[in-house]
């Protein structure tokens, strides 16, 4: 017996930290996640009947999340916003400076990761960062085991070339 469909609200409530982190890891800007974000369980609201259980809900989730942020990568060159308030505090301002080593690492990782072209670091960002297996990668990104294994290894090469650069003060 099948288990039932979840509902749109249950998707959101236990996927939607790893939806917004997937956003960010396929360079979606911080001020622009959260609506990204909202497209995306707008989706999955609309699109939910459809879903067939051929894949994990996550391997769902992650497809729904390449097109929504390459759609705003299409956009975002058309867009410009222009400040017009004068910004105010954040009141996260104390527990965000507490965690500065932490934003500087993630920073530099994002930075790390746009210098990645789109196949080797969608391989990356689910093998590496959010834990798939090498099998699961593949059918996310629907390409061949092998080919899955040559894009994380060109990855991590350049990664890699890219922290000794950080090193040699190449990069911030």
């Amino acid at each position: 017996m099948s288990q039932p469909r979840p509902t749109s609200r249950q998707v959101f409530d236990e996927h939607a930290p790893y939806v917004f982190r997937v956003l960010k890891y396929l360079g979606v800007r911080d001020a622009d996640a959260e609506d990204v974000c909202q497209e995306v369980f707008v989706t999955v609201h609309r699109k939910l009947d459809e879903f067939e259980g051929r894949s994990s809900l996550r391997t769902w989730l992650y497809r729904i999340c390449q097109r929504a942020a390459s759609d705003h990568r299409r956009r975002a060159y058309v867009r410009r916003e222009v400040v017009t308030d004068p910004a105010t505090e954040d009141p996260r301002l104390p527990r965000m400076q507490d965690a500065r080593g932490h934003v500087e690492a993630r920073s530099t990782l994002q930075f790390l990761l746009d210098r990645l072209d789109e196949p080797k670091r969608e391989v990356f960002v689910l093998y590496e960062i959010e834990g798939l297996t090498m099998r699961e990668v593949c059918e996310v990104i629907d390409c061949p085991l092998q080919t899955a294994y040559s894009r994380l290894h060109a990855a991590r090469e350049a990664l890699t070339r890219a922290l000794e650069d950080e090193g040699k003060g190449g990069a911030p």
